[in-house]
């Protein structure tokens, strides 16, 4: 299953409607999903993260914040206050 996700201007309501259904379709298939907002790949197995057309990272969502490179970066940007909240 490949899907493009084009959910960056939806409101918080919708996309949890929309992660729930996604959780449902994703399960037990293979896929690629693009995205632009990191909650959509949260719970992947594995995430490239791309800058300027280059893999430049790739693990898990826990990896990547503990790398705290590129994808944690985004993640900062994204998720700001909710980052600080459950770090305490």
């Amino acid at each position: 299953l490949i899907l493009d996700e084009a959910t960056s201007n939806i409101d918080t309501r919708t996309e949890e409607a929309l992660q729930a259904g996604l959780n449902h379709l994703l399960k037990g298939r293979t896929s690629f999903i693009i995205a632009h907002r990191l909650s959509t790949v949260r719970r992947a197995d594995r995430i490239l993260v791309l800058q300027r057309g280059r893999i430049v990272e790739s693990g898990s969502h826990d990896e990547l914040m503990r790398t705290r490179g590129y994808y944690h970066r985004l993640a900062e940007l994204q998720f700001g206050d909710l980052l600080e909240s459950s770090a305490q």
